[in-house]
């Protein structure tokens, strides 16, 4: 992988994006039966996509035009971090048999279109039934020092690797308000990885209950919420949705300028975005390759 691939797509990828941004702008500008018109003429080229329903963290700043999705996790009896992946199932659409994931959490549609912009339709990993573990990896060169001092790239995460998470700090906003890493999901092996970050925080069980300030979110959006996370951890699909950038949780010093440095923070064109602040948005997301 190319050493900034992480910041910026790759030239190809990027005229994917600009080519998938125009056509999602124009897709949005049509009624729900347009939309299902446009998918119907251009379905051979690909599988899946179109106007998608999703819950992800708050975009509260800049040109980002939406948040970014989270990824429900779990820990298993080894403490190691996984991502669930939606139930793989075929259906008939317009004649032709195709393999999506899809599946209910507490009345949510969760869908593996959800991740399905930026370039990241593409990757292996996103294919339903991609042979791959929904283990959360380590990235190497993370720029968490914590993390590039203690995990190697593709070893796992574990919660032992967050125990310190009430008190963790690194010089950037307010310490004990959570720790993160940077992590890869479906993604092993010569292939395109898709970026997630991992955060550990007091702040998440006081999201799913309903504590204090965060009584404000919807409950269907806090029913998702906690049924995603657990044990304090939550994670989410890491591609900033304005040029698919990797943001960062505490990650770049210069975030404090910008009103980011207890928040999740894009350093190409000053996106913040809220972890504590989940959302329900909707977006047209991008076809997968064809089956």
């Amino acid at each position: 992988m190319p050493l900034d691939e992480d910041k910026y797509p790759s030239e190809t990828g990027r005229r994917r994006f600009v080519k998938g941004v125009v056509g999602s702008a124009a897709l949005s500008g049509v009624g729900v039966g347009g939309a299902v018109a446009l998918d119907t003429a251009t379905s051979p080229s690909g599988v899946g996509g179109g106007i998608t329903q999703f819950v992800g963290i708050e975009n509260t700043d800049g040109p980002a035009p939406r948040g970014m999705p989270l990824i429900p996790l779990t820990i298993d009896s080894d403490g190691a971090l996984k991502g669930r992946w939606p139930e793989v199932k075929t259906e008939t659409v317009q004649g032709r048999e195709v393999t999506i994931a899809e599946t209910e959490i507490n009345g949510t549609t969760y869908s593996s279109a959800w991740y399905q912009y930026c370039g990241i339709q593409t990757a292996e990993g996103l294919a339903p039934d991609a042979d791959q573990d929904n283990f959360f990896r380590s990235v190497p060169g993370s720029e968490l020092q914590w993390q590039a001092d203690s995990k190697e790239a593709g070893e796992k995460l574990f919660a032992d690797d967050f125990a310190d998470y009430e008190s963790w700090g690194n010089g950037i906003g307010e310490s004990g308000l959570g720790k993160p890493a940077k992590a890869q999901w479906r993604s092993e092996g010569e292939v395109q990885t898709i970026p997630v970050q991992v955060m550990r925080s007091p702040e998440v069980s006081k999201i799913a209950n309903g504590e204090g300030k965060y009584s404000e979110i919807p409950a269907s959006v806090r029913d998702f919420f906690g049924a995603a996370t657990e044990n304090d951890f939550m994670a989410w699909l890491n591609k900033c949705t304005h040029f698919c950038c990797v943001p960062g949780f505490k990650t770049y010093e210069g975030s404090a300028k910008f009103g980011g440095e207890d928040r999740v923070y894009c350093q190409c064109h000053q996106s913040v975005y809220n972890p504590f602040s989940p959302v329900s948005k909707s977006f047209v997301a991008l076809p997968r390759p064809g089956e």
